[in-house]
């Protein structure tokens, strides 16, 4: 953990994203095992600090996905929260629409696109 830079542990995905379903900001149940896997991760390394990206598939107006994305960070760090992460290391940000991870127009592409990831942003 020490010896590796923020990028590199952003691309390690040390931090796993997960996703939602659709017009929803809840955190699935399916999910929840990866959000305690990392917060377990962010409670071993308390110096370290994440933001949450809300992202939304391409359904919708700008406006309505970028406060969706913002609901979705938000349940995401209040999840974590709630499994003893400090609220002052999470901070939150919406993509809404603008940063899809894949192209396409079917649900699978859809659902990909409908997530938060983890970035670390300080050791």
């Amino acid at each position: 953990f020490q010896q590796k830079s923020l990028e590199e542990l952003n691309k390690d995905q040390v931090l796993k994203m997960i996703h939602y379903d659709f017009e929803k900001y809840s955190i699935r149940e399916d999910m929840k095992p990866v959000m305690q896997a990392n917060a377990d991760w962010l409670l071993k390394f308390p110096s370290v600090e994440v933001l949450v990206e809300g992202h939304c598939d391409e359904r919708g107006t700008i406006e309505y996905n970028i406060a969706l994305g913002e609901k979705r960070a938000e349940a995401a760090r209040n999840y974590l929260v709630s499994l003893g992460l400090d609220a002052a290391k999470v901070k939150i940000i919406s993509y809404g629409k603008s940063k899809p991870l894949v192209r396409g127009v079917d649900e699978a592409t859809y659902f990909q696109n409908r997530r938060a990831e983890f970035v670390i942003t300080k050791k």
